[in-house]
């Protein structure tokens, strides 16, 4: 009789289960802007923008909204387009992580604080521009280590950054473990190998 009246209504079993957005806190964006707003770094996990120009649209006007902002001590936060967004400026470099307007602030701050400080080790406290742009690699692989298609991964610089160095340094790493540039490089190099051989 039970089973007669759960094959009667399916959908209540469906309803008991939590959806995966509250399984998993996600991010939508992270952005590392100058201090003009042009991009260093930045990964999108979200189709919220679509295109090229709907996301440099949105990253001039989180730029312009947060530009007279103090954040230079703490992280700040804001709402914008219905996207609650955390940031932190540091000499001329703009930090910004963005979520839905149901996530959870302190996971965005955590994330946004372990990037923060994932480059700073990473670039041994020199945290300016022209340095991050002279290590780029390292921060994008940065990226890579925190978020992953929108889950957070990790948010503990020491981790992230332990193993962003441990990538930079080991190109005999299987080429599962490789990012992309890495599996390139590694391709390229072997095949260089063969023609000269």
């Amino acid at each position: 009789m039970e089973m007669e009246r759960m094959n009667e209504f399916p959908h209540t079993q469906m309803d008991r289960r939590p959806a995966k957005k509250d399984l998993c806190p996600s991010v939508k964006n992270i952005l590392l802007l100058d201090s003009e707003g042009k991009r260093v770094a930045v990964k999108y996990y979200s189709d919220d923008w679509p295109t090229n120009s709907s996301k440099s649209a949105f990253e001039k006007s989180v730029f312009t909204k947060t530009l007279k902002s103090n954040a230079r001590v703490e992280a700040e936060i804001s709402m914008f387009e219905n996207n609650i967004v955390i940031y932190k400026f540091v000499q001329d470099l703009h930090f910004f992580v963005t979520g839905g307007d149901d996530e959870n602030e302190l996971i965005l701050a955590t994330v946004l604080q372990g990037f923060f400080d994932a480059v700073a080790l990473l670039l041994r406290n020199n945290v300016d521009k022209r340095e991050a742009l002279e290590n780029l690699d390292l921060i994008l692989l940065c990226l890579d280590e925190i978020v992953d298609g929108g889950m957070v991964l990790e948010t503990d610089a020491s981790i992230i950054a332990g193993k962003v160095a441990t990538h930079n340094m080991d190109a005999d790493a299987p080429l599962s473990e490789q990012t992309i540039t890495q599996a390139w490089a590694t391709a390229r190099e072997h095949l260089t190998r063969t023609l000269l051989s």
